[in-house]
């Protein structure tokens, strides 16, 4: 059976354009060296390590992760500036996937430009935290440290890499705070709740596209649209449902209602940076029901409020963030979020990992 004919006949959707068959199989190959991948890092250890990575990246990789690690280039880098720190702190760090998914990125402006194929995932990073971390005390207990990661593919290899731990949730979970108490709850960034994230197998192209859509018409339309005065402006309850579970990140923490989350998260970070916009996305991805896209700079705001214990800077700033939306009847239902505190404070003229010096002491 032809490979057009095998997905006309699984999806029972109009005929496959040829591009279209070829993204499809081109994703398939794509999502299944991303996640061999991340078998074999978490199977090699130190000592093979190496051999690993290069069969899977790039020589010449960029990789952007979070605040103090921040830009690295080349698979050298990788290694010694993040993978090998990483298990040397969690030597039994384990991948725990709750989402995987892959396309074709179409963000802002994509309509006049070629898309990258991209692959993504997020979950916990199950471990016994038995070194200090970035100078984060070792508690020699089990943590769960969240974990979302963007790669984008070009024959056969990651060739670029967007990657966030939550090292606030981590400090929590480490016994110390470094930002107020959350106004959500803390520790909490489950799997979907249909247990249904892990998309191996290929998905319905329409399905898809429509997710697509519809991803791009909340975060550049109905988030863009912020008149500055009323919530309701956004228009967010045609997107999210009553009962959203929106997984915020450490320092911020989950609300499990549209309610709890305009009141503990979005009037408060809209009343900080009343004029946010999000900018174009060049990893903007949808499969099936699910969709995410990072942002490294993805969106661009005035400090002009006071937010947690931050007082108004009023300078510009930028936030570098990795979401996951579950779409289900055209509302947003869970939304897996990732925002970059560390680096967000740092331009605040606030540096987090200081506090926690401090506290150490």
């Amino acid at each position: 059976m032809s490979l057009a004919v095998y997905y006309q006949r699984r999806y029972f959707c109009k005929p496959l354009r040829k591009t279209d068959i070829v993204n499809n199989e081109q994703n398939q190959q794509n999502k299944q060296l991303v996640w061999e991948f991340w078998q074999s890092l978490e199977a090699a250890g130190s000592e093979k390590i190496d051999a690993v990575v290069c069969d899977y990246m790039s020589q010449d990789c960029a990789w952007h992760g979070p605040d103090p690690i921040n830009h690295l280039r080349g698979i050298d880098a990788f290694v010694s500036d993040f993978w090998l720190p990483l298990l040397h702190s969690f030597p039994d760090l384990t991948r725990q996937t709750h989402i995987f998914i892959g396309g074709k990125s179409n963000g802002r402006i994509d309509g006049l430009r070629d898309g990258h194929m991209w692959v993504s995932g997020t979950g916990y990073f199950n471990a016994t935290f038995a070194n200090n971390y970035l100078t984060i005390p070792a508690s020699n207990k089990a943590v769960n440290i969240r974990w979302a990661e963007f790669c984008r593919m070009e024959q056969g290899k990651i060739v670029e890499t967007y990657f966030l731990l939550d090292l606030i949730d981590l400090i929590q979970q480490a016994g110390f705070h470094v930002l107020p108490t959350s106004r959500g709850v803390d520790g909490m960034y489950p799997p979907p709740r249909a247990n249904d994230g892990i998309l191996l197998e290929a998905q319905d192209e329409q399905a898809s596209a429509h997710t697509l859509e519809h991803i791009r018409r909340f975060i550049f339309d109905a988030l863009n649209s912020y008149d500055q005065s009323e919530l309701h402006s956004m228009g967010i309850a045609e997107y999210f449902h009553p009962e959203v579970h929106w997984y915020g990140p450490g320092g911020i923490g989950a609300c499990l209602s549209l309610q709890e989350f305009e009141d503990k998260h979005q009037k408060h970070w809209l009343h900080a940076y009343p004029d946010r916009q999000v900018q174009d996305l060049d990893a903007l991805i949808a499969a099936g029901s699910y969709c995410g896209g990072p942002g490294w700079a993805g969106v661009k705001a005035t400090h002009t409020g006071d937010y947690l214990d931050a007082r108004a800077t009023m300078k510009p700033i930028v936030f570098n963030g990795i979401d996951f939306w579950k779409l289900e009847n055209d509302r947003y239902i869970e939304n897996w979020v990732f925002v970059d505190m560390v680096h967000l404070f740092r331009q605040f003229g606030v540096d987090l990992f200081e506090r926690l010096r401090r506290q150490i002491r």
